[in-house]
């Protein structure tokens, strides 16, 4: 089982500021250079009605769906994980694609098998997530779903009446 090395709680200050830097990429138009490992959700304030924007990093790309799937480092604290269980309707950019999505948050057996894929995909990176998320773990399977379990993770699946921008 994934021990709890410490509570976790979203950025602020410095911190803050650091993790928005991958968001300037963005916002400069060089989004491409973060393609494959990132993506920019944009989704509606839950009590602004504004649009938000967060980098989000992606734990899988489900190419033959093109569904996106993301875990959130600050499980439910994270604003956005808020904000889109309020609205599901996003906007997703990767690279230099744009397009609509339906985020769909996955129940636990679904979030264990996209955990585990990732997890065969990228063994040296999934020793540094848990951490994010405030646990560490042995590597095994059963801590794998645990994590899983334990995290939240998203699909964004594009609404295709509402496609936009390049494929």
């Amino acid at each position: 089982m994934p021990t709890k090395i410490r509570d976790v709680q979203p950025p602020h200050g410095v911190a803050r500021t650091l993790y928005r830097l991958s968001l300037r990429l963005f916002h400069l138009h060089l989004g491409w250079l973060l393609v494959g490992h990132f993506l920019l959700l944009t989704h509606t304030g839950r009590k602004s009605g504004l649009p938000r924007q967060t980098v989000l990093g992606v734990l899988l790309h489900d190419r033959a769906k093109d569904v996106y799937y993301v875990m959130a480092g600050w499980g439910e604290l994270s604003d956005w994980v808020k904000n889109i269980e309020k609205t599901p309707q996003v906007k997703i950019s990767v690279g230099r694609r744009h397009f609509f999505a339906l985020a769909r948050r996955l129940p636990p057996e679904e979030a264990e098998s996209k955990v585990i894929a990732y997890a065969k995909q990228h063994p040296h990176l999934i020793r540094s997530l848990p951490r994010l998320l405030g646990y560490r773990i042995d590597g095994s399977e059963e801590d794998l779903r645990a994590l899983a379990r334990l995290g939240i993770v998203v699909a964004f699946e594009p609404t295709p009446s509402m496609q936009s921008g390049q494929k």
